[in-house]
């Protein structure tokens, strides 16, 4: 534990000394939106990998988010950091209405139902007036790449640390387990699965709609187009999946690994974009083939049953023996 928090601190402090060392604001604006996608990626794990439910709505709760900061900033003055926390309420609020209905649905049928959600949320910002419609919102202009960097690693950082607290350390990670693999089982136990799903529900949107409101005020421009599009979950759904569900170290692992083929391709071979979804689509169909628990998950797995051998080996073994040769370690 000890050397994960290390680990964890010197990262950070690398990533705190880009800015120092990388003058172009290109490269710099890439490594910001991979630290969105990261955020992105273990928000939606929170309920596909631990709850065991697959949201097909997150990108709403990031759509809403930008729009709570684009409205409250040109229509009503607001300050941008004053509209951070209105956009995240906005967010928990919207995934507590929703999740008390969908919630009860299981399977396919909560998958369907958030889908529908994310299409109203997209309709909504069509028609409605204060959102701009299809013209979408025009916000003030604040080009300075180093804030939004350093802005969105906090971010990024703080939704980590939390959701580690959280899922890894508290009980309410465990109740999460419980749930995904035995709902029924759970309550016999005493839990109420309703309330910690709505929970877990709320805990995923909340940072991702502090992210979508960073994120308005970063790109400058917003429409339903831009921050309510499918391919926001579809993405971070595929990053999650590719890294490995269930873990918080699989999905920023997938989200690295996606993102960096993404730019490289786009870079370089922004001509070929049916080739784009070939590749991608055939990695996430090999992934879930040869490796069902991801790149992280499979890792984690290989690791634990080395380490069950050796354990069940050792207790097997007769005093004065080697548990991997069976040698006699006095010879």
């Amino acid at each position: 534990m000890r050397r994960g928090i290390l680990a964890f601190g010197l990262f950070v402090g690398v990533m705190a000394l880009v800015p120092a060392f990388v003058q172009n604001a290109f490269v710099l604006r890439i490594v910001t939106e991979l630290f969105m996608w990261i955020v992105l990626a273990i928000t939606w794990d929170v309920m596909a990998g631990y709850a065991g439910y697959l949201n097909f709505g997150h990108g709403a709760f990031f759509g809403a988010g930008a729009y709570v900061t684009a409205i409250l900033m040109m229509r009503y003055g607001w300050p941008f950091f004053v509209t951070l926390p209105v956009a995240g309420l906005f967010a928990g609020v919207a995934a507590f209405l929703a999740g008390i209905p969908t919630l009860r649905l299981k399977g396919a049928y909560f998958a369907i139902a958030t889908w529908a959600l994310a299409l109203a949320v997209q309709q909504l910002a069509l028609v409605l007036d204060i959102t701009g419609g299809p013209d979408g919102m025009r916000l003030p202009p604040f080009l300075d790449p180093v804030f939004f960097f350093y802005l969105i690693l906090a971010v990024a950082v703080a939704t980590f640390l939390l959701l580690w607290v959280l899922l890894e350390w508290a009980p309410f990670g465990l109740k999460l387990k419980s749930i995904r693999e035995d709902e029924s089982g759970a309550m016999a136990l005493g839990l109420n699965p309703a309330r910690i799903k709505v929970q877990a529900f709320i805990l995923s949107a909340v940072p991702a709609g502090v992210l979508g409101g960073i994120y308005a005020f970063w790109i400058t421009f917003i429409d339903p187009a831009s921050v309510l599009a499918d391919i926001i979950t579809d993405q971070a759904m595929v990053m999650a999946v590719f890294g490995g569900l269930g873990t918080l170290l699989g999905p920023v692992i997938g989200a690295i690994i996606v993102f960096s083929f993404k730019t490289i391709f786009w870079a370089y071979l922004s001509d070929y974009q049916v080739l784009y979804l070939i590749i991608l689509g055939g990695g996430i169909a090999l992934t879930v083939v040869f490796l069902p628990n991801g790149i992280w998950g499979t890792i984690i797995g290989h690791i634990q049953g080395r380490n069950a051998l050796h354990k069940g080996m050792s207790l097997n073994m007769p005093p004065g023996r080697s548990p991997v040769q069976g040698a006699d370690v006095n010879d």
